[in-house]
């Protein structure tokens, strides 16, 4: 052979081992990346070849699965779904997906490796999906929805004890089956839901931190105590009132003029929600106690995981005085999301320990075997047991004699705290409502309740967490411990 020919023979015998080489590359180290990429029409035509798997509420399912005429042979179906969408999510042929329905995307469609037996895989038969069971108690949903009727707010039921949701409601909601398909009428269904300038589409229960208001006094009492900064909520505070805040003129007054504010006890300063009492708790143990304090709540961590992640709750830093006073009433910069608070609740009536909040008990195969069960986990010790025995009893002092007596439950124990939160400039806007609880019966069941009720029908003049975000919570428990 001579020396040109030689040379174009190897040249071609380069290619060939390079083309060789990107082709091995593709099917086997690419490959999984194609396999998944959601632009990648076999992706959704497997996923949608047969029924998903359903997520459960109480053991039955709250979603479904219907055939379809087009390419993608089944698509999702929702019972009650506006009652249900805070929990499940949704998902859909065009829009994807989010929530439950996205985190356990691959148990429900069959695509899980979990769900394969050997024969599967030897026929590269994809398994029926499997099935998320959650930790959603039905009654207390429907009484929280129903109750919340058509204000704009959210809720949430704990079980202080093991940290299960046990209610989860956001309102105003959406129904996630009319736009599962792909159709016009879907379509048009997510473009009505993305021009609601209500936001059904927010999760308001998980999602949306706003102003506690003197709900996060509850915060600002446990660092008192566990602070030393008074031996009991019985004790006499040093509190004028009215209040000038730190470095300022500004006169900080309470909202009735009669009640006993001044140097009143931290019972009696919750029963009449003394603002004067907490701006100058909080001021007297400085910025970073109460940060400490709020943060083994729950506050400030970006990462806290239901599964489903939510928004981060926040106690500011870098104040002043005069802003670390205002915020020892939950003005200022705090933000909370209803779970955050619900979290304060319940450790405070579980003796001090948190439970990490979940939705899910468990993951199950199409048969119902399970494939993962999920334990208790513990968040930490957020206060001492003899901080929360006091705070529970200045509580239910505030549910008998003080500002919460519309979440009284006969035969139960309830504890909780109001909370009316400004917002807007020169807090033009219309204030949100909270109220914090937790009820016990006397066989040790217990659950912890927060409310928010960010915009009602209500006169400016008649907002109040007592009188809006209370029943909502009554409604809660008594369904939880009934």
């Amino acid at each position: 052979m001579n020396k040109p020919l030689r040379r174009v023979s190897v040249f071609c015998v380069l290619l060939i081992l390079a083309l060789l080489a990107w082709v091995t590359w593709l099917q086997g180290a690419k490959a999984s990346t194609f396999t998944d990429d959601p632009h990648n029409p076999r992706v959704s035509i497997a996923k949608y070849a047969n029924p998903l798997g359903n997520i459960l509420v109480d053991g039955q399912p709250v979603t479904g699965s219907t055939a379809t005429d087009g390419t993608l042979k089944n698509k999702r179906t929702y019972k009650d779904g506006p009652l249900y969408a805070p929990v499940t999510g949704f998902t859909s042929q065009i829009f994807g997906s989010n929530q439950l329905e996205s985190l356990y995307g691959d148990l429900l469609d069959g695509s899980d490796s979990r769900l394969q037996n050997p024969g599967d895989a030897l026929t590269r038969q994809r398994p029926k999906g499997g099935d998320v069971a959650t930790t959603i108690d039905s009654k207390v949903q429907k009484a929280g929805y129903e109750a919340l009727g058509n204000k704009t707010g959210a809720a949430v039921a704990l079980d202080p004890a093991t940290g299960k949701i046990l209610g989860m409601v956001s309102t105003p909601s959406y129904d996630p089956g009319k736009f599962a398909g792909s159709g016009s009428g879907d379509q048009k269904a997510w473009q009505d839901l993305s021009a609601d300038k209500k936001h059904p589409e927010i999760n308001r229960a998980l999602r949306q931190p706003l102003p506690p208001g003197s709900t996060f006094k509850l915060v600002v009492a446990a660092a008192a105590l566990e602070n030393g900064l008074y031996s009991s909520v019985d004790e006499a505070t040093d509190s004028p009132d009215p209040y000038v805040l730190p470095g300022t003129r500004t006169t900080l007054k309470n909202e009735s003029a009669s009640a006993p504010c001044k140097n009143a006890t931290i019972r009696t300063a919750l029963q009449y929600s003394c603002n004067t009492v907490f701006a100058k708790m909080a001021a007297d143990l400085g910025q970073d106690k109460v940060r400490a304090q709020a943060e083994k709540f729950g506050f400030n961590n970006g990462k806290l995981d239901t599964p489903v992640r939510a928004g981060k709750s926040l106690y500011p830093q870098g104040m002043d005085k005069a802003q670390t006073a205002l915020s020892g009433i939950g003005q200022f910069d705090d933000t909370a999301t209803p779970l955050q608070m619900a979290m304060v609740s319940a450790a405070i009536a579980n003796g001090g320990d948190l439970q990490t909040p979940q939705m899910v008990d468990k993951l199950t195969d199409s048969g119902g075997n399970t494939l993962q069960q999920y334990a208790p986990k513990k968040y930490g010790k957020a206060v001492s047991q003899r901080t929360a025995e006091q705070l529970q009893s200045s509580m239910e002092t505030v549910v008998n004699e003080g500002t919460g007596s519309k979440a009284k439950i006969d035969g139960l124990t309830v504890g909780g705290k109001t909370g009316t939160a400004q917002h807007g400039v020169d807090n033009e806007g219309t204030p949100y409502a909270w109220f914090v609880s937790y009820a016990k019966d006397g066989d040790g069941h217990q659950v912890a309740v927060a409310v928010m009720v960010e915009d009602s029908d209500a006169a400016r003049s008649e907002i109040s967490g007592g009188g809006l975000a209370g029943p909502v919570a009554k409604a809660m428990m008594k369904a939880a411990l009934s």
